[in-house]
């Protein structure tokens, strides 16, 4: 493992384990920009998406599956697990546990991330929810 995979995934998973987000603003560039189903977001807007997710997930941990690395990208495959204690994106608690994967493709440059895309299936946490079953073409009430 390279001295910069190392970086980034263990800031990574300080962040969205363990909510500790300095660590991974700490290594994003001051343009870094992700893309994901939200559109585009900064830094910002990532901090809080993981800061929501803790607080409406209990016991909340993200954990990487698998990493490849070429020059200058990180892939890393990742699952995310935690039982929907509080409201998420306008859904009450159902107390039910959540398994979400997805994949974060991350560039960098003079060791410091600047993108990511991430990709992720949202109807996935919300048939885990029992809000959505894939499959289905409406949302459940």
């Amino acid at each position: 493992m390279s001295e910069m995979l190392e970086k980034i995934t263990t800031a990574w998973t300080r962040a969205w384990s363990q909510g500790e987000t300095d660590a991974f603003a700490e290594l994003v560039s001051d343009g870094y920009r992700r893309q994901s189903k939200s559109g585009h977001e900064g830094l910002e807007q990532v901090i809080t998406q993981i800061e929501d997710s803790h607080r409406a997930f209990s016991d909340f941990t993200m954990e990487i599956l698998r990493c490849v690395e070429g020059e200058n990208e990180v892939a890393i495959h990742w699952r995310s697990v935690g039982r929907h204690t509080g409201e998420f994106m306008g859904v009450p608690p159902t107390g039910r546990e959540v398994i979400v994967s997805g994949a974060s493709f991350i560039r960098f440059a003079g060791g410091k991330i600047t993108e990511e895309d991430v990709i992720w299936d949202p109807r996935e946490m919300l048939s885990a929810m029992s809000i959505w079953h894939l499959g289905d073409t409406r949302r459940r009430k």
